[in-house]
């Protein structure tokens, strides 16, 4: 299970910083990612992390605002974002995955809300 937290109202401009913690499996074995969805569009990808956490990815979109991190010891994944932008407004979803022996194994966290407005 993933429950994400952190999501809220925000001007534009300003930080947020959401968490993702995981129960019933550890997150160590899983690369994990952030997805979010704005309201009447498809989910978007937004960043990615690998299971050390030394490799980063993330959208062009918000490159150099988002910074994801995790950490495997309190099985949890971040996503802090700064700058944010009207246009970041969305639900935000943790997803973990991999795959081990010959299987995928996928979680997805409920989301939380994100909107920034002024």
């Amino acid at each position: 299970r993933l429950v994400e937290s952190g999501g809220g109202l925000v001007q534009p401009g300003g930080s947020l910083t959401l968490s993702c913690v995981a129960s019933g499996f550890s997150i160590g074995s899983y690369d994990m990612s952030w997805v979010r969805q704005a309201p009447g569009k498809g989910p978007e990808w937004v960043a990615h992390t690998s299971r050390s956490g030394l490799s980063k990815y993330y959208s062009d979109l918000v490159k150099g605002r988002f910074t994801i991190s995790r950490d495997n010891t309190k099985n949890t994944l971040y996503l802090q974002m700064n700058n944010l932008k009207p246009e970041d407004t969305a639900v935000y979803y943790c997803h973990a995955y991999k795959r081990a022996w010959g299987k995928d194994y996928n979680y997805w966290g409920q989301g939380t809300q994100v909107a920034v407005s002024s």
